[in-house]
């Protein structure tokens, strides 16, 4: 049996405290009135962030309310051009009082202050929401690797299972938490979700067409759905896994290999839809096809880049002896294949988006090349040439200390990652990499260790009665 170690859990601890220290650092200084947003704005001058030039700030803000406007005349030509500038990514709540303001001198100034004041507080939510996201997708990716393998019936990973199912253990209460998020995001609490303001609506025709879907009641059944099938899967799965170690038959074993044959079809359709709702609705004007398989993809390979690091772990404190360098090498096999399937998605993403040049799909990109390069390329550096170069190298993969490195530095690109995709659709070109969103990082990952290592210390590392079990215990490559 696991013992989850004194040193490890006071860790845990301390970066769930120090985290939520960053988080309300983040609330309790962001700006509650516009002219305390542009004081913020002024005072960050010279950062090297979104925030250092706010002039120029008001002029892109005018240009792409422009660029909006024009789109949204050829769609719905009867709506007049301030009732666009509510089709912004953070002007939810100004859409009113810019429409109110027409043809009046100051119209754009309070449009272009309500929309700083939004970004800015919009900045510790999505920090948080970049934290809750990131950890609870590693949990859901080690679900989505489990069941595959469970279906496969594949020989050289049962040895594994148990840490798949520690990790898994994430998935209820990380779920829990993005879930009241999301329930406070619908009930606008945030300025997160700007289709969840009617105000918004109202004037945006292009979201107006969407309304059957997306909407906040239809959105929350969702998430209720996505959530309870995915934990309902992993506790059934668990509880099937653990009968096994005392059955008398394989019943159990052909029980959950089923059981997870069925719930993979489940998983493919919800994950996508998932990926649309709570990812890709932050650009409500926005929309990709592949965006599902992207989002799945990072999960994927950030969720098996945790098993190794877990695995490793443990091994080196003396568990999960019978674990050797061929299941550690398949491990960072699927690392570098999942890192390169990644890779393609986000080119064929890219690459098909770019050179159509349709307005409302070429947005999402000109956002993070204008204000977002340093995160947008480095996140590209990580997750596809690093991984490339590292681990290309059979022998590499073998090496514990350098898969962990090379695992650390994935998730990292990965975090990156999830952060492009949820920054510029909240706070827009006033970003940071700072206290907030550090504080989310902490946060999550201290609370990650917490559930999964306790999860660990429930059952035996080692499965007892899997019919593959020797089969795993034999491996070798």
């Amino acid at each position: 049996m696991y013992t989850f170690s004194n040193r490890l859990k006071i860790s845990a601890l301390v970066l769930m405290v120090l985290g939520l220290i960053g988080l309300g650092v983040g609330f309790f200084t962001a700006p509650s009135t516009v002219e305390e947003a542009k004081a913020a704005l002024e005072s960050a001058h010279g950062d090297g962030h979104g925030g250092d030039h706010s002039s120029g700030h008001l002029i892109a803000q005018e240009q792409n309310d422009h660029a909006e406007d024009t789109h949204a005349e050829a769609t719905a030509g009867d709506h007049a051009e301030e009732s666009h500038a509510a089709e912004s990514h953070g002007d939810d709540h100004s859409a009113a009082a810019a429409h109110g303001d027409a043809g009046h001198g100051g119209g754009h100034a309070d449009h272009h202050g309500e929309h700083l004041l939004n970004s800015m507080k919009n900045r510790p939510w999505s920090a948080f929401y970049a934290g809750a996201f990131f950890f609870f997708m590693i949990s859901l990716g080690v679900l989505a690797f489990y069941a595959i393998q469970r279906a496969a019936q594949a020989g050289w990973s049962p040895i594994l299972f148990r840490v798949m199912e520690g990790i898994t253990a994430y998935l209820a209460p990380g779920g829990i938490i993005v879930f009241v998020f999301l329930l406070l995001s619908a009930l606008q609490v945030n300025h997160i979700f700007v289709w969840a303001d009617p105000a918004v609506v109202e004037h945006d025709a292009l979201i107006q067409g969407k309304a059957g879907y997306l909407n906040p009641t239809f959105f929350i059944i969702r998430a209720i759905l996505f959530l309870g099938g995915w934990v309902f899967y992993r506790q059934y799965s668990r509880k099937l896994s653990l009968a096994q170690d005392e059955a008398s038959d394989n019943k159990p074993f052909v029980k959950n290999f089923r059981l997870s044959a069925a719930f993979l079809v489940f998983y493919l359709v919800s994950e996508s839809m998932m990926s649309w709702d709570w990812i890709m609705s932050l650009d409500p004007h926005w929309f990709s096809t592949l965006f599902g398989w992207y989002v799945f993809a990072s999960m994927f390979v950030s969720g098996i880049t945790t098993i190794a690091i877990i695995t490793i772990y443990l091994k080196s404190k003396g568990y999960l002896e019978e674990v050797n360098d061929s299941h550690i090498h398949d491990l960072a096999k699927f690392m570098f294949g999942i890192s390169i399937f990644w890779t393609y998605l986000w080119f064929s993403q890219f690459m098909l988006i770019w050179y159509a040049n349709i307005p409302e799909e070429v947005t999402y990109f000109e956002m993070r090349f204008e204000y977002y390069k340093l995160p947008f390329f480095g996140m590209l550096v990580l997750n596809f040439v690093f991984p490339l170069l590292v681990l290309m190298h059979s022998h590499f993969k073998r090496i514990n200390w350098f898969v962990i490195a090379t695992g650390i530095v994935i998730l990292f690109g990965h975090y990156l990652d999830v952060f492009n995709m949820i920054m510029p659709a909240t706070v827009g070109e006033h970003w940071h990499l700072g206290i907030p969103e550090i504080g989310g990082i902490m946060f999550f990952a201290g609370l990650f260790i917490y559930v999964v290592f306790t999860a660990l210390t429930k059952e035996s590392l080692t499965p007892k009665r899997n019919p593959l079990l020797e089969e795993s215990r034999q491996f070798h490559y």
